[in-house]
C-alpha cells in the first residue's frame, strides 16, 4: 500500500514522502497515529502542490542567502577590541562580537551560534570566520580587528 507521510518516521522516511508499506502497518499504525495518509489521487495532487510551494520557498531563501553572502564578502567587517601597548587584545574576539559587528555595519542579524572562528584571535589584524546558513550553505567572511 502506498502512503504519504505527514511526519518523519524513523526507518521509513521523511515528511511529504511517498512510501510503500504493508497494508496492516498502514491501516493499524501509520494512519491512526496520524503519521501518514492514504495515497489516493486527491492526496497525491495536494502533495504535489505542497512540494511546489516548498520548492519556491527554498529558491527564495537561497536567493536571500546569496544576497547576504555578497554583502558580507564585499568588505571586511571591523571588530573593535581593547588592546595593550604591545597590540595584544585583552581577552579574545568572540562570535558574539562578530555577530554584533555584522548587525551594526551590514544590517543583517546573524545568530552567533552559526559563526565559527578558526583560530583564537588575540592580536590586531585580519582573520577569517565561517558562517553556516544551514542546508549546506556556508561562507567564509573576513573580519578585521582594530583597536578601540
Amino acid at each position: 500500500m502506498q502512503v504519504i507521510l505527514i511526519q518523519d518516521v524513523d526507518n521509513l522516511g521523511g515528511r511529504n514522502e511517498l512510501v510503500n508499506v504493508r497494508n496492516g502497518y498502514a491501516r493499524n499504525y501509520l494512519i491512526p497515529q496520524k503519521y501518514a495518509i492514504e495515497a489516493n489521487p486527491s492526496n497525491l495532487k495536494q502533495l504535489e502542490e505542497r512540494l511546489k510551494v516548498q520548492a519556491k520557498k527554498e529558491a527564495a531563501m537561497l536567493a536571500e542567502i546569496n544576497k547576504v553572502i555578497e554583502v558580507l564578502k564585499a568588505a571586511p567587517v571591523k571588530v573593535g577590541a581593547k588592546t595593550g601597548t604591545s597590540g595584544k587584545i585583552f581577552g579574545a574576539v568572540t562570535a558574539l562580537q562578530i555577530a554584533r559587528a555584522i548587525r551594526d555595519q551590514k544590517g543583517y542579524e546573524i545568530d552567533r551560534k552559526r559563526i565559527s572562528i578558526s583560530d583564537e584571535v588575540k592580536e590586531l589584524g585580519t582573520y577569517k570566520a565561517t558562517i553556516d546558513f544551514g542546508n549546506g550553505n556556508s561562507t567564509e567572511v573576513d573580519f578585521e580587528v582594530i583597536g578601540e
